[in-house]
């Protein structure tokens, strides 16, 4: 099946089908295939825009399924050239929220915005979560950027988890790859799934969050340190960049069940992340930081992908990640 590729099931068919019978017209196509000859024109119409059949040469009128190797090409490129582009949304939303918090940090209270309140402390925060989850009626959207969740942060949250999921409530929660390395912690992501809400894994998160509703939102102000303080947003204009930024982040995520799957370039989600922080010149601990692992599984993370461009530098490494079109030329 080629539908990662961008390829549906009925076009497949098709191109197959050609690369078998060279001659067959759409008539001959449509009796092998057994449909109907409008469905195999529209399955030609999708060929034809990706490339995968083109004019013959020999034959005026009639259409020439390209070669595999020339046609997998085009779909990985064109599929490469898709995710390059997601993920570049996605850096532009990720600064965005970064720059959001950051604007909000600086705010005292006197010059905060209406829609903007601010907790003090962790058991403030703790109390407002409480209150949240009880007013919750439709959805609650989460990012969990930890590698491993402590038996205290799970006690905490399994009481508020099953009152929401019990009452009917939808769950969907966002985690990094790295929590698949963590037994609590995947047992616990299991427990939310085996109790009806929806989990994803994300080789990195831009923020901790939590949105209810679509109506109020929950962020830290403080990265490095949540316990310290949140932000309660209510603003309409905040919501609304928040939430879809939640929904660029899980469009892209990996379903907790489903094994980290490889892109066009034989890369997983986490791989392809640390080529990028490795052409962007950060350390091992500025990468282990972002993905959620130890400095020591980022170096052996980032030495075997070096080892696999053949690269003896992480400026050698990032050329030839270019090469191999793993980054895009302006990176």
């Amino acid at each position: 099946m080629l539908t990662e590729l961008g390829l549906d099931v009925a076009a497949e068919a098709v191109y197959r089908a050609m690369l078998s019978m060279p001659s067959a017209n759409v008539a001959a196509l449509a009796r092998d295939l057994g449909a109907s000859t409008d469905a195999v024109r529209r399955a030609l119409d999708e060929l034809s825009a990706l490339a995968l059949v083109r004019p013959s040469a020999e034959d005026p009128g009639r259409l020439w399924a390209v070669s595999p190797d020339i046609g997998m090409e085009i779909l990985m490129a064109r599929r490469q050239a898709q995710l390059t582009a997601q993920q570049e949304r996605l850096d532009a939303s990720r600064a965005a929220a970064v720059q959001l918090i950051a604007e909000y940090a600086e705010l005292t209270p006197e010059t905060r915005q209406p829609g903007v309140e601010q907790l003090v402390g962790l058991d403030r925060i703790r109390d407002r979560l409480v209150s949240l989850t009880h007013g919750t009626k439709d959805e609650v959207l989460s990012f969990s950027p930890d590698s491993v969740l402590t038996e205290a942060a799970i006690a905490a949250s399994r009481p508020l988890n099953e009152e929401l999921l019990g009452r009917g409530v939808r769950m969907r929660t966002v985690y990094l790859d790295s929590v698949r390395n963590s037994r609590p912690t995947i047992e616990h992501a299991n427990w939310l799934a085996g109790m009806g809400g929806e989990v994803r894994t994300s080789a990195l998160l831009p923020i901790r969050m939590l949105i209810v509703d679509r109506s109020t939102a929950l962020i830290p102000v403080r990265s490095d340190d949540t316990a310290v303080g949140a932000a309660v947003l209510t603003g309409e204009g905040m919501l609304t960049a928040l939430h879809a930024l939640f929904e660029s982040v899980w469009a892209a995520a990996q379903p907790l069940a489903d094994a980290p799957a490889c892109g066009a370039d034989g890369l997983t989600a986490q791989q392809a992340t640390i080529i990028r922080l490795l052409a962007e010149g950060h350390t091992d601990e500025a990468i282990a930081k972002r993905l959620g692992v130890s400095p020591r599984t980022a170096r052996r993370m980032a030495n075997e992908l070096m080892e696999r461009l053949s690269a003896r530098s992480r400026f050698e490494a990032g050329a030839r990640a270019v090469q191999r079109g793993w980054l895009p030329s302006h990176v």
